[in-house]
Parts: structure tokens; sequence; C-alpha cells
């Protein structure tokens, strides 16, 4: 009889948190245009395809659908799931469904695991904070996902006894490490017992261990598997000094690295035949091929690695000889027979064990920079952080009963900021007779902790220079957490940068550390002074609004004015801020000049009393009214002194917003001009072209800005054939000398206008409609040479006839246009007929 073959494919989803500290929310990111942010494009390019996977037949038409996290074992960042969880909750639905699923299939085993809460490297952590990241890493994954977890991902693999002590200790049964991580192996005695398969399964309280996997001790010789010759295909106990246990698996790594690395998803039978070779016919026990890569192989770093792995997942459910499974459920079906000690302080991505997130070890990325810096950096934030957890530890006392117990709860107060949440972990972890200004210190204390333990996130060591996003980022937390002590009369910041000025940097005008300091972090703090100057200066371009949100401060205006007269504007007002995360509170009073352009003018002071706030701003008001610019401004200096602001001072969406706005005739004029230039000089352009005479940059700057701007405009009104004949001569009068559209931009536009399409097709007789006009935008993506990201519209379509077909037989005409679109966005007919 031959023996049970399984494979179990896992993903490790992650990504750096990557929001500004002092808003809490990740800002426009111009290196991942055409999208947002990064979080954004990678959740388009991989999170949400992998929930609704696409089968193609061989006319590379749809045919089926697959959620991979329901066949796939998988983590997630808990920093990143609270990112889709605002961003993209349709998403973050779909993978806890799989998760649900994958329980109802496995014997209550569930796909996902639990991650270390944002990305430490554990053996670097102290013992203190590897119990608050595992604590919150399992209360996030329990929040999520409503259970709790088995097992639980290592960032980077990275372990050593202590962390494994930790795991155990916070009920985790299992993790996940590479082949090199095992030390050496030895089978378990015949004194030792197992847990057979039909003991039913109990779920371990958290701090009992595993233990009860086995009982006594083996005195069989030890095997040594280093260098990664540690068999795969089986799970193996991890004895610890304690007495408790905890089970370990060391995924294939030979295929992981062909899936990681090489070209294997670009074809799913590829793929397969990779995933079969990993068994092997010798091997006496029930064998488990596994690989473990990060989950943006499938989508992101592979494009269309999503299909090649649904193409996979649904090849061998379907297979009798071989059985998909999780770590979970194989756990019970096939219990350690062998166990296992590791390498200490190992990891899966640097051969140098754990050195590349404290040394320059040689991994590295661009092999012309060095990595001296990792060093003083972790030597300037370990510093930090001990000054930190000093200040923690005494004034925190004020606050809490236990503050140590106070920061592995504030999990709960992370994940819902509400008010009552907030009174109700006081009521727990506080003293009974704290009132506001010792809640607001026990929050701010929280907050620096929080921001403390962010700036150990892994990836600030990962890349190859101190400036790189990933080491700002971590720096940035710093900042936050150095400005959040400062209120309690501790000055962090001057030492810190002296120690962080040994960490060399690879470029000139950065020099060192300070110079990052200095250059991309002192820039970016912000204080509630500069929210509410934000605010104020926003009012000049929005509708009076007596409440509204700020990121994580809530605004609130108690008056306000805005006039204007011509290109210049002059608001007066008072508004309130706070914090959601601090409580912190701050008021003023506030003017704001816009001179015309970019030159604006913002004052704030500090609360006056309300009668000499009404007088001055009916002087103010008076003075606009009847004099100069000159005037109102120089009473301003007189009456009105306090703090000013610029337009540097609003943050970046709100800057973008307000420039567009107030340059929005001076763009028009640049449009107007280049296309005036355009079709004064067509017929030049057409002869250079024809003579293959190098066009001049400025000719094809004006020519290419005004068939941009129109081919834009054209795809927006796009309602008739008429429409698409302007844009076929639009394109036609730019073909003669070479005109390039912006074929990302414009692909982009078209699938976006698709799902408006059919988005607003939610009613019967609409749907006729919207699939002629959705035709006319894939005809304009053909005349365009463009591939528009059809993706969201085929899920509109599909939703919309399932639902629509849950009333019965469609009228004839409402199922032709449907199945006619539904070709076009190369659906299968018999999908649709699957789902009817």
């Amino acid at each position: 009889m031959a023996t049970p073959r399984y494979i179990c494919i896992h993903g490790h989803f992650y990504q750096p948190p990557r929001e500004n500290p002092w808003l809490e929310a990740v800002e426009v990111q111009d290196s991942a245009h055409p999208y947002h942010d990064w979080n954004e494009r990678i959740t388009r390019e991989c999170y949400a395809p992998n929930s609704r996977s696409r089968l193609l037949d061989c006319r590379g038409k749809i045919v089926n659908l697959i959620n991979n996290y329901a066949w796939m074992s998988f983590n997630f960042g808990p920093t990143l799931l609270a990112w889709l969880a605002e961003a993209a909750p349709e998403v973050l639905q779909r993978i806890v469904q799989g998760d649900r699923d994958s329980r109802a299939r496995h014997r209550g085993h569930g796909n996902a695991l639990a991650q270390v809460y944002n990305h430490v490297i554990l053996p670097l952590a102290s013992a203190r904070d590897k119990r608050t990241q595992l604590l919150w890493g399992l209360a996030d994954f329990r929040h999520r996902f409503d259970r709790d977890a088995e097992g639980m991902w290592l960032p980077e693999t990275a372990a050593d006894i202590a962390t494994l002590e930790a795991l155990a200790a916070a009920g985790v049964r299992f993790t996940v490490l590479a082949p090199r991580q095992a030390h050496r192996i030895r089978p378990l005695s015949n004194a030792e017992v197992p847990m057979t398969n039909d003991q039913p399964r109990q779920e371990s309280p958290a701090g009992a261990g595993h233990s009860s996997l086995v009982i006594g001790h083996s005195s069989l010789a030890w095997e040594d598997v280093s260098g990664g010759r540690v068999d795969p295909s089986r799970a193996y106990l991890c004895r610890l000094p304690s007495g408790r246990s905890i089970a370990l698996f060391f995924y294939d790594s030979i295929v992981s690295q062909k899936v990681a690395f090489e070209r294997v998803l670009a074809r799913g039978e590829d793929f397969l035949h990779h995933l079969m070779q990993g068994f092997d016919d010798a091997r006496p026990h029930p064998e488990l091929m596994h690989i473990a890569t990060d989950g943006e192989s499938y989508g992101h770093h592979h494009p269309f690695g999503d299909m090649a792995l649904a193409y996979v997942l649904n090849k061998v459910r379907h297979d009798p000889d071989v059985r998909l499974t999780n770590y979970g459920e194989f756990l019970e079906l096939h219990p350690p027979q062998w166990e296992v000690e590791i390498h200490e302080n190992s990891s899966w991505s640097c051969v140098h064990g754990i050195e590349r997130w404290r040394s320059d070890c040689g991994c590295r990325i661009r092999g012309d920079w060095h990595q001296t810096w990792r060093d003083p950096l972790r030597q300037a934030l370990d510093w930090l952080k001990g000054r930190l957890d000093a200040l923690f530890g005494t004034r925190g006392r004020a606050c809490f009963l236990d503050p140590w117990a106070a920061r592995d709860a504030y999990i709960d107060v992370i994940l819902d900021r509400s008010p009552h949440c907030v009174r109700e972990f006081f009521r727990h972890h506080g003293h009974a007779d704290l009132d506001d200004v010792l809640v607001r210190d026990g929050l701010s204390l929280l907050e620096m902790q929080r921001n403390g333990l962010l700036m150990y996130t892994s990836c600030g060591w990962f890349f190859d220079e101190i400036s790189s996003l990933e080491t700002t980022q971590c720096l940035r937390y710093a900042a936050r957490a150095m400005q959040l002590a400062r209120p309690f009369n501790v000055d962090l910041e001057d030492e810190f940068v002296e120690r962080l000025e040994k960490a060399p940097s690879n470029l000139p005008q950065l020099k060192d550390g300070r110079g990052v300091w200095e250059q991309l972090i002192s820039p970016w703090r912000t204080d509630l002074e500069r929210v509410l100057a934000h605010h104020a200066l926003s009012l000049l371009y929005r509708p009076p609004q007596p409440a509204t949100r700020v990121y994580c401060y809530d605004l609130e205006a108690l008056d306000q004015e805005v006039h204007g007269r011509g290109a210049n504007r002059v608001a007066v007002g008072r508004l309130r801020a706070r914090s959601r995360t601090t409580w912190d509170c701050a008021e003023t009073n506030f003017v704001v000049i816009h001179y015309g352009g970019l030159d604006f003018y913002t004052v704030l002071r500090k609360e006056r009393s309300p009668r000499e706030y009404e007088e001055f701003k009916k002087r103010l008001l008076e003075t606009y009214r009847t004099g100069s610019l000159a005037d109102v401004t120089a009473l301003v200096v007189r009456e009105f002194e306090g703090a000013v602001h610029r337009l540097d001072d609003l943050f970046a969406e709100e800057q973008r917003r307000v420039i567009g706005i107030v340059l929005q005739d001076r763009f028009g004029e640049y449009q107007r001009a280049f296309e005036r230039l355009a079709n004064q000089d067509e017929d030049v352009l057409n002869r250079l072209g024809q003579l293959r005479y190098p066009i001049p940059r400025p000719l094809r700057a004006a020519a290419s800005a005004y068939l941009d701007h129109h081919l834009h405009e054209e795809i927006g009104a796009l309602r008739t054939a008429g429409s698409l004949a302007r844009l076929r001569a639009l394109l036609e009068r730019g073909r003669a000398w070479g005109y390039q559209p912006e074929r990302d931009v414009l692909g982009k536009a078209l699938g976006e206008a698709i799902q408006r399409v059919l988005r607003e097709a939610v009613a019967e007789d609409a749907v006729a409609g919207a699939a002629e006009r959705a035709g006319l935008l894939l005809d304009a993506a053909g005349l365009l040479g463009v591939r528009p990201d059809l993706w969201q519209a085929q899920n509109q379509l599909l939703d919309a006839h399932a639902r629509l077909a849950q009333g019965g037989v469609l009228d004839p005409r409402l199922r032709d246009a449907l199945f006619a679109l539904a070709d076009r966005l190369e659906i299968s007919p018999g999908l649709l007929d699957f789902q009817h």
C-alpha cells in the first residue's frame, strides 16, 4: 500500500508598515504610480487576485474562479491586515472566508497562521518585547479570524531557543523554518507515546505548551543535518529547556527557491511538475511536500503568479493520489516521530544567521555599497529603547496597576480606538482614581511604546542603505516615540542623533545617520499645531464643516469665515483638534491669507477671550473689504502675533489638492497653449515625421500633451461610435510623427471607466446599455493598443449575473447582452451557465 502524499503551499504575505507615524495613514507614494501607494498596488497585483483567481481554458477565457486562500496555507502581517481592513475590506473578507472554508475541509484546522505583530527579528528582541510582539500578533489574529491560532510565522523565520520557548508559552503548536536552521535530529524512542490520529484535537491553553504531544526522552543517537540536509517531508518535535515542546516543519528549499526567484510561476504546469518532483518513493513514511515563499510571489513579484497557483491547487485537489493539506491537519494526522534541535540565531534570508539585522555581514542587493551602518543603527535604537522602557516603567506606574501587563493588553485599544474601548481598557488596567490628564499620560506612554516596537521592523536593516524608505520609516517611528517622551521632561533626541552619526551612508550628500535624520526625518515631524494649521489653510477651499476627521485627528470648527476677492482669499476662525491615539487636545484662533498662486500666509494664535477675538475678526474683515492685502497683512502682524505656517505645512494629499485648485487656471492656460502650438505646427510635425527627422523636444512635448489631454477627454465622454471615430482621428494625427500614448495611464483609465459603467448597471433595464458602452470602451482599448485592467470589471459582471440569475429565468435580451459582454471581458459563457 502506497504511503499517503500531501501537498501544502505556504505564502507569507507581508508589507512593512508604511503609515506616517504622526497621521496613522499611508500617504501618496509616487513610485507606486499609477496607484496611490505600494500597499494599494500590491493589493491589486497580489492580495486581491488570490482571493478570486482565474482558471482559463485553451482560448484564454475564464472558466472558473478560485479563492486561493481556501486551499493554501498562509499568514498575513497584522499591520497589513489593519491596512486592508480600512482600504480593501472586501479583500480581507475573502481572506477570512478562505480560512473559514479550509476549516470545514481540514478537520477544523484553518489555513491561516498568525504572525508576530510588526515583523521584528525575535532573537534580537528582549524577553519582554518578545512577549508583547507574540501576544499582539495572536490577539490580532483572533480579532480577524475569530479563532485562536495554532501556528505562527516568525519574521524571516529567525529563531533561537528563547523564541521557541516564547511561542510554546503563548500556546503556539508549531512554526515553519528553513532547512538550514535544523542542526540535528533523532527518532523518538518506542517509550515515547505520540498523540494518535483518532484522539480528539484539543486547544492548548496559553502557557501550557504542548508537552502532551510526546512523553519521555529519547536515548537514540543524534544525526547532524546541518547545511539543509534535513528531510522536509515530516514534522519534528523540538523539546525546550522549560519542559515544553513545539512542532517544527522545515520547508522544501529547492522548490521554494525556484518559485520565489526563477520563472516557475510562468506556467502552472511547470509549477505542478516541480512540486511533484519533491516526493520520493524511497520514503516509507507519509510525505508532506511543502514550500514556503513570500506570498507576493503569487502576483506581485511574478505577474499572474496567482493563476499558476490556482492551476496547481485545482489540479491537486482533484488528484486521488495526492491530498492538499495544511500544517495543523498534517500534525494531527501524522504527529512527529522524530525530534530536532535547531541552530541558534538562524533565519531563512541570511546565510550568516541573523547578522543581516545587526552587522555588515555581506548579505546585500547592490554589490558596491557597504552596510556598516547596520550595527550603529541597532545600537542607537537599543540605547533609545532602553531609555523609553525606563520612562515607561517609572511614569507608567502612576497610570497603570502593572505597566507591562497594560502594554501587553494595549492591542485591544489598537484594534478598537473607540472611547468606550479605551475606557474599558483603563477600567481593567488603570488605577481607579485616574483623571483625564492621567488617562492622556497613559495613552501617550503606550503610544510611545508602540512606536518603540515599530522602529525595530526588520525591513529597516534588510536593504543596502540607511536612507532607504524602509530604514527611514523605522527612524520616523523613533522620532515619534521621542516626541511622546518629551512632555515627561525626557529629551533624548540630541544623544540619539550623536549615536546615529556613527552610521555611515553610501550617499555623499547625506554622509551619515545625522544627515539622514536632519534631511529625511526631522521635516516629517508633526504636532497638534501643524494639524491645526493644515486644517485652517485647507478651509479656504472646502465647504464649511462644523466637524471633520483629518487622519487620526478630530477637528471641530468653533467659528469660521472665508471671503474671496479675485485670486485672493482670507479666512479667520477658531479650531479645536483632538488626537484619536493620545486624546491630546489643542485650540487656536487662526488667520489665513492667500495672496494668489502658491503664496499662503497662515498664523495661529492661542485662545483669546471671545470678546477680543470677535473684535479682531470684525476689524480684519472690514480691512479686507475696504483695503489692500498689504493692509490686511499689516493688521495681522500688528495684532495677531503667533506661529506662522505656509503651504509647506499642508500634508501631502491636501497640498496637492489645493495646488490643483489654485493653479487650475494656469494649467488651463498651458493646455490651451499646447493646443495652439500643436494645431499650428501639425503640418511641420507630419513633414518631419515623413523625413524621419528627430522631432525637437519642445515640439514633441507640446503635441504629446495636447493628444494625451484629448484622449483622456474622449475616453471620459465615450458614448457612441462617433466618439470612437474622434479617438481614432487623434491617434492618426500623432502616428505620422511617432506619438506614443501613455499606455499605463490610459489602460488604468479605461479599466476604471468600464468598472463605473458596470457599477451603474444595477437595474435589469440598464444592463443592455451598460454592455454596449463597455463594448465601446473595449474597442477604444484595442485602438489605443492598451490592455485595460479588467479584473474588477469581470468580478462585477459575474456578481451582477449571479444576482440577476437568483430571480429565475433571465429575459432573453438581457441574457444575450450579458453573454456578449462576458465574451468581450474574456469570460467563458459556460461560467455564466454554471452560475445560473
